[in-house]
């Protein structure tokens, strides 16, 4: 992982220790296609949406736009992010060390810290919310001391992009491309802002675990949750999803581009190499005064080797014949 004083994009922190070269990663197997439903899965028919966004909110110097017709197959996807017991199970069958683990360290934001461990701590120029913290890792999460317990329920993070594939080819899936992601998020809508509408809090109720408050220094939790929240924390969306948008971002399986075809696209699998992998949902650190990168089609990306308190992600799988 680079060193924690490299620049970031929006609220993540430095980014991996990626190759200086772009280059294709080694591959790895495919897993074998689901014939049926498999457990915590739900299965989308795929066919063509609409895929991006011309939001005035938007950023736009990543990618979100043009607006393009994309076609997808069917597939299944996890309705919930992967969680600490899930994978707990994991590093318990296959002994898998995360990168975390390797560089000994990971990012935690600042203000889950005590003082001993925020003083010192090394932190990105860009975003001072971030502590590089030693011993940091997914059962560790605000680094030693710390613990999940209580929290087996909770998406699991400081998982780089390479922890997220060698999960999901253990569980015998994969990580989902950039488009079936967008698709499954929006929930059967067509070019709304959020999975489940155009308004962050329709009516007043709270639908995702964002930041609430003045970033970064005051999180008053109004949603309930002042760190992440349990996968299945708020509603789902109209495909039976849940927390698609807030609470950890989520790894996908393409490599970063701001360069879209104009469509229509079929099954659409980004780069064939690059530097950075995407990222999609935003987190509980995400505010609109300075990431409202919660909304559907807002991305970002970051190194593959790279690892936070904010990171996470769900599996996809391929429907057989398809």
């Amino acid at each position: 992982m680079s060193d924690p004083e490299a620049p970031s994009r929006c609220c993540m922190p430095a980014g991996g220790g990626t190759p200086a070269a772009v280059r294709p990663l080694p591959a790895t197997p495919a897993p074998v296609p689901y014939a049926g439903s498999p457990e915590g899965m739900v299965l989308l028919p795929g066919g063509e949406f609409l895929m991006g966004s011309d939001d005035a909110e938007g950023f736009p110097h990543d990618g979100e736009g043009p607006v393009r017709a994309v076609r997808l197959d069917p597939f299944h996807i996890d309705a919930r992010a992967v969680t600490n017991d899930q994978f707990a199970a994991f590093v318990a069958e296959t002994g898998h060390r995360t990168d975390a683990e390797s560089h000994s360290w990971s990012y935690v934001f600042a203000g889950f810290l005590p003082a001993a461990l925020r003083r010192g701590a090394p932190r990105p120029e860009r975003t001072p919310w971030w502590c590089g913290v030693s011993g940091a890792r997914w059962d560790r999460p605000e680094g030693p001391g710390s613990t999940v317990d209580g929290r087996g329920n909770h998406p699991v993070v400081h998982v780089s992009w390479r922890d997220a594939r060698a999960y999901a080819h253990w569980a015998g899936k994969r990580l989902p491309s950039e488009a079936e992601w967008e698709y499954a998020a929006r929930g059967g809508s067509a070019r709304q802002r959020y999975p489940w509408g155009d308004e962050l809090d329709p009516g007043g109720e709270y639908r995702c675990n964002i930041w609430r408050g003045t970033f970064p220094t005051k999180n008053t939790a109004a949603d309930g949750h002042r760190a992440t929240a349990p996968v299945d924390a708020f509603p789902p969306n109209g495909h039976g999803l849940f927390n698609m948008s807030g609470n950890v971002w989520e790894w996908c399986a393409d490599w970063w581009t701001t360069r879209h075809g104009s469509g229509p696209l079929s099954n659409p699998k980004g780069p064939a190499a690059g530097t950075e992998k995407v990222m999609r949902g935003g987190s509980h650190l995400c505010h609109r005064s300075y990431c409202n990168r919660y909304r559907v089609a807002a991305r970002t990306a970051n190194g593959v080797d790279s690892s936070s308190g904010h990171a996470g992600f769900r599996c996809a799988a391929s429907v057989s014949g398809s």
